[in-house]
């Protein structure tokens, strides 16, 4: 229990407030970064800065593009290499504005606001010279150089709510780890499917399209099986009522994809009539009905499924 006037010890994570510090500026940068490449309208809804990750919620309205996800990861990381100081000051806020330092959306702030600002531009950039590349009213912690990130590795961006996307993103050594688990991942590809690992998206695309043409192949045996009237896939012989010609038939090992081209075939081959099949295969049911052209106006494939 505690009591008043206990004495007490307080002993900051070092460790722990390191990896902190530089997801922290890491968010810094990613700020930026969005700005640049999606536009003004970027603000920040939420974040996360903790000693495994960094999760980064801002205004967009639709997802972002391979392009633009590279574009970003690769702006940050060239920031971070440039290991320039992290500079703070105390400043009012009409001060701050008039710098272009970026403000939270809607909190308010008093009398004196701390700016951080990190990153340097040749043109184009912030501050009174306008060549600051992050400038943020911020009073958390953060690295003392750009380059105590370490390396900035983006990992999702998703939907967070309606008109704000999230970002969630690695850096320093858990970045490090997770690169060379990716290394290591492909490589495994690349010897299991005996290629190079540059190669391994040709080769799983190779391989994607010879099982379409694979299913496509199996696909028409299996048709060509059930109208030569071979297997347990045989149709029986259709039912004359009246001159007309009625099937009705639950096939075993026929995908429902099979079932239309065998309902026409069917439709040709009794002349006149209806045609209903049910194609049962691993435990999921299909089912088609067609009605030979004489017979449509007084006749629905569509109520004979219904029945």
């Amino acid at each position: 229990s505690i009591t008043n006037g206990q004495a007490a010890k307080l002993q900051v994570d070092e460790v722990r407030r390191i990896s902190i510090r530089a997801n922290h500026s890491a968010t810094h940068l990613l700020h930026e970064a969005l700005r640049r490449s999606l536009g003004d309208h970027v603000t920040q809804r939420g974040s996360l800065n903790a000693d495994d990750r960094l999760r980064f919620d801002f205004s967009h309205n639709q997802a972002l593009t391979a392009a633009q996800l590279r574009q970003v990861q690769t702006e940050v990381n060239s920031i971070i290499r440039q290991n320039s100081y992290v500079e703070t000051r105390i400043m009012t806020p009409d001060g701050a504005r008039t710098l272009g330092a970026q403000a939270l959306f809607g909190e308010k702030y008093g009398d004196e606001v701390r700016v951080v600002s990190m990153g340097h531009l040749s043109e184009s950039g912030k501050g009174a010279s306008k060549d600051t590349y992050s400038l943020e009213l911020c009073g958390g912690t953060h690295v003392r150089q750009t380059g105590d990130i370490g390396g900035f590795v983006l990992l999702s961006d998703g939907a967070s709510s309606a008109g704000v996307r999230r970002i969630e993103a690695l850096t320093g050594a858990v970045a490090d780890t997770y690169i060379q688990n990716q290394f290591k991942y492909m490589s495994e590809v690349a010897i299991t499917l005996k290629v190079q690992p540059v190669e391994v998206a040709l080769r799983a695309q190779q391989l994607l399209d010879e099982r379409k043409t694979l299913q496509n192949e199996v696909a028409n045996l299996r048709r060509e099986v059930a109208m030569s009237g071979g297997s347990d896939m045989a149709l029986n012989e259709p039912i004359i009522v009246g001159g007309k010609g009625f099937l009705a038939q639950v096939l075993q090992g026929v995908t429902g994809r099979d079932l239309p081209a065998l309902v026409d075939a069917h439709k040709v081959k009794i002349g006149s009539g209806a045609v209903l099949l049910i194609a049962d295969s691993d435990g999921k049911a299909a089912v088609a009905a067609g009605v030979t052209d004489d017979l449509t106006v007084n006749l629905s494939a569509v109520d004979i499924v219904k029945i």
